[in-house]
């Protein structure tokens, strides 16, 4: 099963990063109040960037990764469309 780390921005122009084997399903959950505490009230969403992992393991590394950089090195991420 392959495993999706995702970041979305929120309608306040935060972004928000998790990781997900559905993400047509994690999006809707999110869009419903349902995905995340942070992400409740924060709605609509704008899906920014996606990177496909192996694994659960690989896919919580890289989101912890991604979530220890600041909003500028996210923006210029999801413009290169690298990954990893």
């Amino acid at each position: 099963m392959n495993w999706i780390v995702y970041i979305l921005q929120c309608a306040d122009g935060s972004l928000y990063t998790g990781i997900t084997t559905d993400l047509k399903r994690r999006i809707a959950a999110h869009e419903a109040g349902r995905g995340a505490k942070y992400t409740k009230g924060r709605g609509p969403f704008k899906l920014m960037y996606r990177e496909t992992c192996v694994d659960r393991a690989h896919a919580s590394k890289r989101e912890m990764e991604i979530k220890s950089l600041d909003r500028a090195q996210k923006l210029d991420m999801v413009a290169s469309g690298s990954g990893g």
